[in-house]
């Protein structure tokens, strides 16, 4: 069993909600990550999303699109993603890790290659935010061949026809965007995200986290009530923004201020 399916098998048992937490590789350093990993596990993150640095990254709000410029600055790419996680791994052999972003460097290192450094640096799942699911279809075979999961995303807009094709497909969870546009926008709508995932839950008996929007604890427990977690990203890349800003190289102190945002949300789950 994947490490995603076993993840939300005991968060389930347990009567907990999943908190996913995203932070782009290299940002904004390449020592920085790795800490910050740990730092996520440690202070209550269930399952770990590695963005993979792209010069076009269409689906990111202005926050996460600095942090990919800064990433790619640092000369950070899809090949040290793979090392950075089997690096990940020398510690943690049990935190789930997903890879998100984008075809482009995926079809630069060819699918069945990517595929098979995923298996080897210990890789449990791919989000690929530009790839359809009528495009996906071997890739899909070929991921599930290997154990990994396929993460696909669904949106307020996906039709009835999309959301059936998404999770026909999708392995792990599906990733229910609550917001229309990029990643970093606000407004969020509980009621509307309720709706959403009560249509897409009586399609498929995947787990189903949200993201866009949840911005701390407050945020995070009213779209937890009604999915089964939560995806945090802007909040986490906006403050190792902030730090970067200031200059500071030290990787513990982002280490020690993600965990703080992480602290927040996770008590906020857990009540």
């Amino acid at each position: 069993m994947n490490r995603i399916n076993k993840c939300f098998e005991s968060l389930s048992q347990k009567n907990k909600k999943a908190l996913i937490s995203y932070v782009v590789l290299g940002d904004p350093a390449k020592d920085v990550t790795l800490p910050v990993m740990h730092a996520l596990v440690d202070s209550g993150s269930d399952i770990i999303e590695i963005g993979v640095p792209f010069s076009d990254p269409t689906a990111e709000g202005p926050v996460i699109q600095r942090a990919h410029e800064r990433a790619l600055e640092n000369g950070s790419s899809l090949d040290e993603a793979l090392i950075l996680v089997k690096k990940f791994r020398e510690t943690d052999v049990n935190t789930p890790v997903i890879l998100m972003g984008y075809t482009n460097p995926i079809e630069r290192m060819g699918y069945e290659k990517f595929i098979e450094r995923m298996v080897v640096s210990g890789v449990d799942g791919v989000l690929t935010v530009d790839l359809p699911p009528e495009e996906a279809e071997v890739f899909n075979e070929q991921l599930r061949a290997s154990n990994i999961e396929n993460i696909f995303l669904l949106a307020p807009t996906s039709s009835q026809i999309r959301q059936k094709k998404v999770t026909n497909m999708a392995g792990g969870f599906v990733y229910y965007v609550s917001l229309n546009g990029v990643t970093g926008a606000a407004n969020l709508d509980v009621d509307s995200v309720k709706d959403h995932v009560s249509s897409i839950r009586a399609l498929t008996k995947l787990p189903i986290c949200v993201g866009f929007g949840i911005k701390d604890g407050v945020t995070a427990r009213a779209v937890a009530d009604v999915s089964d977690g939560v995806v945090v990203g802007s909040a986490i890349v906006n403050k190792i923004a902030d730090l970067a800003k200031l200059g500071e190289l030290d990787p513990l102190i982002y280490a020690e201020t993600v965990s703080v945002i992480i602290k927040d949300i996770r008590d906020a789950l857990d009540k």
